[in-house]
C-alpha cells in the first residue's frame, strides 16, 4: 500500500530536514515520491508536526524486579484509581501489554529494557514479547558475576573476557552491554556497605575500575554499537559529584555511556549537606566527547525503585514510602525494590529534581545526552510529555519551580539557565541519536529507505498536551494510533546483537556450570522458537 502523509513539518535533524513538505511510505518503508502514481491512502497533515517514531534507550518494563514490585504495591494498583495515581506496573492496568499501548500513544516506537540479568532472560524477553506494537531491546547484565571475577582474578587476557561477554550476549539475545555497581553486589554479599570505584571486591582482588576497563574493551574489541551502557558507583550518596567526574576520566577517551546521571550529581554543600553539582558534571561531560548519558529525570509523584544494585538499594530501605521493600540477594547482581514518593516540599526531592533539569539543559550536544526519567525510578515514563514541557519553556520551569522550596533551588544554577529546547533538539535527544547510539540505522529518521515509524503531533501550546497524544503513529507503515488512541494492535520485533566468539568458550562455561551447579549452561539460554511471536528478533550489526 502507498501512503502519502501530505503537507506536514517535518523535522528529521539526520537528513537536515525541517519545513513543510510531503512524506510517502510503501511495505513499511519511507520512499521516495513515486512518479506517476496515485497513493492508496492520504492523510492531511497540514499544520501538523511529523517526526520519526520516538526511541527510548533506557526503561525497566520486564523482568524479575519490575514484577515484583507489582506484587509489593497493589493498593496503588487498583484499577479505580484516579489515572494519574496508577503506577506503570500494575498487573491490572499496566500489564506488559498496557505498557506497549501507553508508549504508542505518545509516538514511541522502540523501547530498551536495561536491565536483563542473564539467568532471568527468558522470562524477560517472554514478557518483552507480550508488549505490543513497539521494537524491543534489551541490555544484559555482567560485572558482578564469579565467572568474569574469577577471569580477571587469574589474569585471563582481553580475548578471554570478549569471548565471554560475546558468549552471554549471544544466549540472552541482548542488544548491548550493562554494568551495574560493578563488584559492588558481589562485595554486597562480604557485608560491605559502600563500595567506590577503586575499592577492592573481596576474594577476587580485583576493583571495579578494572571491571569496567576489561568490559569496556571487550564491547570494543566486539565492535557492539552501544558502548558499555554503566550505572556507575554511589548512586544517590551526597558528595557523589565525584565518583561522576572519576568515572568520567577512567574511560580513558574509550565510548561509555552513563546512565540516569542525575542521580550521580549531588554536592554535599550547604546547611542541609545536599546541593548540586550538575553544573561541573555537565562541564566534564562537554569535554569528553566519548562520553554519553542519559539523564534519569525525576518528577514529583508516587513511584518505586527498582534496581539490580543491591547494595545501593538495601541501603535506601529507609526512605522508603510507603514502608516496605523488597531486598533479595542472588549468584550476581540480586536486586531491591523501594517504593518512593518524590515531594515538591521535600528539600532533596526539589534539589534532584532541578539536577536533571540542568543536565539536559547544559550539556551543549543533544547527540550525547538522552532523554529517560530511568522509569520507574526517576518517574514513570508517562511523565515525559511533562518533562519536554519543561525543556522547551522557561516559563513552564519557572512556573513549577516556584512551587519549590527556595532554598533548595539556591543550591543549583537552574534558575539562572535561560536555554529552551527546539523541536529539532528534541527529534535530536529522542530519535536520530538514540538510533544512533544502538546501532539501528534502520530508524530515527525520515529518510529514503528508513523504518515507516512515524509520529504526527497537533502542534499546542501547551506542549505536554500535544506529546501526551499523538495525532497519528505508523509502525513498519501501520497506523496504530490515532488521536492517542491505539486503534490497530501489532507485535513488534526485538533486536539483539550477534558477536562472533571463539567456541572454546562454551566449553568452558559448560564445565562451569556443571562443576558448580550441575546443570547445563544451555539451560539459561534464550532459544527463539520458544518465544510465541513469529520472526521476534532483528539482529543489529556489529561494526566491522
Amino acid at each position: 500500500m502507498l501512503i502519502l502523509l501530505k503537507g506536514g513539518r517535518i523535522v528529521d535533524p539526520v537528513n537536515n530536514r525541517d519545513g513543510i513538505g510531503d512524506l510517502w511510505i510503501e511495505d513499511g518503508r519511507i520512499v521516495a515520491p513515486p512518479a506517476g502514481r496515485q497513493p492508496d491512502q492520504i492523510h492531511d497533515v497540514t499544520g501538523k508536526i511529523v517526526m520519526a517514531g520516538a526511541i527510548d534507550i533506557h526503561s525497566h518494563i520486564a523482568g524479575g524486579n519490575v514484577n515484583t514490585a507489582r506484587l509489593l504495591l497493589p493498593e496503588l494498583h487498583r484499577a479505580d484509581a484516579p489515572l494519574q495515581k496508577v503506577l506503570p506496573l500494575a498487573s491490572a492496568k499496566w500489564s506488559t501489554f498496557e505498557t506497549g499501548v501507553r508508549y504508542a500513544a505518545m509516538g514511541f516506537t522502540t523501547v530498551i529494557e536495561p536491565a536483563l540479568a542473564p539467568h532471568q532472560a527468558l522470562q524477560g524477553h517472554l514478557e518483552l514479547s507480550d508488549v505490543p506494537i513497539l521494537d524491543k531491546g534489551a541490555l544484559t547484565i555482567l560485572g558482578n558475576d564469579d565467572f568474569l571475577l574469577s577471569l580477571l582474578r587469574e589474569g585471563e587476557k582481553p580475548g578471554a573476557i570478549a569471548d565471554y561477554v560475546a558468549a552471554t550476549l549471544a544466549a540472552t539475545n541482548g542488544l548491548g552491554l550493562k554494568t551495574i555497581n560493578a563488584g559492588g553486589a558481589t562485595s554486597f554479599k562480604y557485608n560491605v556497605r559502600a563500595f567506590g570505584l577503586d575499592d577492592a571486591v573481596p576474594f577476587y582482588g580485583t576493583t571495579s575500575r578494572k571491571i569496567l576497563e576489561a568490559l569496556q574493551q571487550a564491547v570494543d574489541d566486539l565492535k557492539i554499537p552501544h558502548p558499555l551502557h554503566l550505572h556507575a558507583n554511589n548512586l544517590g550518596i551526597p558528595g557523589n559529584v565525584s565518583t561522576a567526574l572519576a568515572t568520567i576520566e577512567a574511560a580513558r577517551g574509550k565510548p561509555l555511556h552513563l546512565a540516569h546521571l542525575q542521580f550521580y550529581c549531588y554536592g554535599d554543600e550547604g546547611d542541609h549537606g545536599f546541593s548540586s553539582g550538575a553544573a561541573a558534571v555537565a562541564a566534564a561531560v562537554n569535554a569528553a566527547p566519548n562520553v554519553t548519558v542519559d539523564v534519569g529525570q525525576s518528577m514529583f509523584r508516587q513511584t518505586v525503585t527498582i534496581s539490580s544494585d543491591v547494595l545501593r538499594q538495601f541501603n535506601a530501605v529507609g526512605q522508603a514510602r510507603p514502608k516496605k521493600s523488597v531486598i533479595f540477594d542472588a549468584d550476581a547482581e540480586g536486586g531491591g525494590v523501594v517504593p518512593y514518593h518524590y515531594r515538591e516540599t521535600e528539600f532533596a526531592n526539589a534539589v534532584q529534581w532541578a539536577c536533571g533539569l540542568e543536565l539536559f539543559l547544559l550539556i551543549d550536544d543533544p547527540w550525547r545526552v538522552f532523554f529517560t526519567t530511568d522509569h520507574p525510578n526517576g518517574a514513570p515514563f508517562t511523565t515525559y510529555p511533562e518533562v519536554f514541557a519543561l525543556l522547551m519553556s522557561r516559563e513552564a520551569r519557572a512556573e513549577a519551580a516556584a512551587r519549590l522550596p527556595q532554598a533548595a533551588l539556591a543550591v543549583t544554577t537552574l534558575p539562572s539557565i535561560a536555554r529552551e529546547y527546539t523541536l529539532n533538539e528534541i527529534a535530536i535527544m529522542t530519535r536520530a541519536a538514540p538510533a544512533k547510539l544502538l546501532g539501528l540505522k534502520d530508524r530515527g529518521h525520515l529518510g529514503e529507505g528508513g523504518l515507516a515509524d512515524v509520529a504526527v503531533y497537533s502542534p499546542d501550546k501547551d506542549i505536554a498536551k500535544m506529546f501526551g497524544a499523538a495525532h497519528l503513529v505508523f509502525k513498519d507503515g501501520d497506523l496504530v494510533v490515532r488521536d492517542g488512541t491505539v486503534t490497530h494492535y501489532r507485535w513488534g520485533k526485538t533486536l539483539k546483537v550477534n558477536p562472533g566468539y571463539d567456541k572454546a568458550m562454551d566449553r568452558r562455561l559448560s564445565g562451569y556450570y556443571d562443576h558448580h551447579f550441575g546443570v547445563s549452561h544451555n539451560m539459561f539460554a534464550v532459544p527463539e522458537h520458544i518465544l510465541p511471536r513469529p520472526d521476534p528478533f532483528q539482529e543489529v550489526e556489529c561494526a566491522q
